[in-house]
């Protein structure tokens, strides 16, 4: 197995010293990311990537799903703009050795499909990168099933490299995420409520390469935040596990019902959101954050007008950061399509404590001094007190799962086991199991297909790393159904 990595071309064109240690944060973060595979060997250069590992005593099957598995890691890493397989020779100063060994790789991907041939050689040799190119393409012209060679707009790009003494073949070329390499920024700290905004501002940030912690504000409804725990659990597996951030929960059923009993009904959204801020200052502050990130844009809801938020920001030192600030709704919602959290956002159970009926688009600041000044401050103290820090990767261990639902490592006779995984998840590493059915049903989908589940059997959560397990089986064992467990083998 063989894989070149390009990286972000926006790193290419740092200064030396900023380029070499971008790659070799991105180096090191596809190290830490791929030694649960085992046997994976990662190296860079001035320019690249590359990721091997020996392929003796391995069968055609374990040998796909090892190359799957590494492909899916650099496919979410930020700072990746290419990746593609590659078959490595030595290299033989001679034209026709060159189309020879592409020719197999090529043979029958080109059937019915135009094509063109580019070349990147560096050092010396007897012929240029344009001979390579007529000449190997000129003979895939000739021995293929092709539809003819387009040089603007092919169906397919032949890619070779030379290097080194040695030949390179490039197969299966894919899109990274682009953006900057994790731990590359300094860190901040995403206000998430879990639903589209939050969970795809979150995302962007990261793919910039900054390491993002969440702080989320419990409004009262403990639903809503396993349903925030599972996306922050989910955007930090997918595109940030090379480095652990912390989950910060902030109670603030008793902010919403000070705001609601002594701030007018126009003010209430925006004293909200200055309450939120200066809680999420003071988190950012002790955890040496310069940075808060939220999911605001302009005009999608009144709070989120240019006056009101110039307002807002008026209680906090600390940069905001506002990634969707510009960005459509539909946009946003594509987007989280496309990252996955979609469907967390769809089925997010709801808590909205404060709803206004004629909410301001242009708060006033002599106004919002008076609405302020009716607010017992020492009830947002309080909130702040009682803020509980997890670590991301303990997340499981936080939640308070009741006594009755099981946490098992091997199960039970007629047990039946609820994979909840993502469908790809699943299908990159299947759970197999001989001693139980296993019946694949989505996270997002359980809630609403729980119901409908024979009763007479029991039922075992089944994810990757017991997480996402565990936060379900609390929820659904705190809406009555008791024959709900967790299988963590």
């Amino acid at each position: 197995m063989h894989f070149i990595v390009k990286v972000f071309p926006e790193i290419i064109i740092k200064s030396p010293p900023v380029r070499k240690r971008f790659i070799k944060q991105l180096r090191d973060n596809l190290r830490l990311l791929l030694s649960p595979i085992g046997g994976i060997d990662v190296q860079r250069d001035w320019e690249k990537i590359e990721i091997t590992a020996a392929d003796t005593g391995l069968d055609s099957n374990t040998l796909a799903e090892r190359e799957a598995r590494v492909a899916d890691v650099l496919s979410r890493t930020p700072g990746i703009a290419l990746y593609a397989s590659v078959t490595a020779y030595p290299l033989e100063d001679d034209l026709h050795s060159i189309y020879e060994r592409t020719l197999p790789h090529w043979q029958q991907r080109l059937a019915g499909r135009t094509f063109c041939v580019r070349v990147k050689r560096s050092g010396q040799h007897s012929f240029s990168s344009t001979d390579v190119e007529r000449y190997v393409g000129g003979g895939l012209a000739q021995h293929t099933d092709n539809a003819g060679v387009d040089l603007k707009n092919p169906d397919v790009t032949v890619r070779l490299e030379i290097k080194d003494g040695r030949l390179l073949v490039l197969s299966d070329q894919a899109q990274g995420l682009g953006g900057f390499p994790l731990g590359s920024q300094e860190a901040v700290l995403s206000l998430i409520s879990g639903g589209f905004d939050s969970t795809v501002s979150t995302y962007l940030v990261n793919k910039r390469g900054i390491r993002t912690h969440f702080c989320f504000f419990n409004l009262g409804g403990n639903a809503h935040e396993v349903g925030v725990k599972e996306v922050a659990y989910y955007l930090w597996q997918k595109y940030g596990a090379s480095h652990p951030v912390k989950f910060v929960t902030v109670p603030f059923e008793g902010v919403v019902a000070e705001i609601l009993q002594h701030v007018s009904n126009s003010y209430m959204g925006v004293v909200l959101k200055r309450m939120m801020l200066r809680a999420a200052t003071v988190v950012a502050d002790e955890m040496k954050l310069p940075a808060l990130v939220t999911g605001e844009s302009v005009a999608q809801v009144s709070s989120q007008t240019l006056p009101n938020l110039k307002i807002i920001d008026q209680v906090t030192k600390a940069l905001v950061l506002r990634p969707l600030i510009t960005m459509d709704k539909g946009e946003i919602i594509s987007l989280s399509r496309r990252i996955g959290t979609e469907t967390f956002a769809a089925s997010m159970p709801e808590y909205c404590g404060v709803i206004s009926v004629k909410p301001t688009t242009r708060a006033r600041a002599d106004k919002l001094e008076w609405a302020e000044a009716q607010f017992d401050f020492s009830v947002l103290e309080q909130a702040l007190a009682e803020r509980r820090v997890t670590d991301i990767r303990e997340l499981a261990e936080s939640v308070a799962v009741p006594a009755s639902v099981s946490v098992v490592n091997s199960l039970p006779a007629g047990a039946v086991v609820i994979d909840i995984r993502h469908p790809d998840e699943v299908s990159l590493q299947p759970l197999n199991l001989e001693s139980a059915q296993v019946q694949p049903i989505p996270f997002y989908q359980l809630n609403s297909r729980v119901a409908s589940l024979p009763g007479e059997h029991s039922y075992f959560l089944y994810c990757g790393k017991g997480v996402m397990s565990q936060l379900h089986a609390a929820q659904l064992a705190e809406e009555g159904y008791g024959n709900i467990g967790v299988y963590r083998p």
